[in-house]
């Protein structure tokens, strides 16, 4: 039993059916595995997705980024009959193709590059001020203010 219909916990929960959706998408056995991508992290914030697009130019390519999803899709231009070659045998997919990715919160795409047959995505992550830690100082009753920060940098 490698399927399980979810539809019965739909009528019952509310604001969940996102994470439904996905644990649907994990348990598709048919899930499309073209093209082969990579997912990096390159720093705290720096995140880089390479995709496999070997014989696609970057106008047969395109990436749409909407709420907290990327679209890549690749689609070859339809070549005229007399510019097509006669393959003996072609082992190189040149199928079209749709890749979605799932983007946290205040992931942003900063731009992207096709080289030597990879398609590279650069993300950020960018959180903004109002969801960054912040020290609160603290003031005794006599009116003193503690720098938290001094003292645990002298602790360390």
């Amino acid at each position: 039993m490698r399927t399980f219909d979810l539809s019965p916990l739909y009528r019952n929960t509310v604001g969940f059916d996102r994470l439904f959706k996905m644990v649907d998408q994990l348990a598709d056995p048919q899930q499309n595995s073209y093209p082969p991508y990579n997912i990096e992290r390159l720093n705290e914030n720096d995140y880089r997705i390479s995709i496999a697009v070997a014989g696609f130019t970057d106008q047969d390519l395109s990436i749409e980024s909407k709420e907290n999803s990327l679209i890549v899709r690749g689609e070859k231009k339809g070549e005229e009959a007399a510019d097509k070659p006669e393959y003996l045998y072609q082992g190189i997919a040149a199928r079209a193709f749709e890749r979605r990715f799932q983007l946290a919160d205040h992931v942003l795409v900063n731009g992207a590059r096709l080289e030597n047959g990879l398609l590279h995505i650069e993300l950020h992550r960018e959180i903004p001020e109002a969801k960054k830690p912040r020290v609160v100082p603290i003031t005794t009753s006599a009116g003193k203010t503690i720098d938290t920060t001094a003292e645990q940098k002298a602790a360390a």
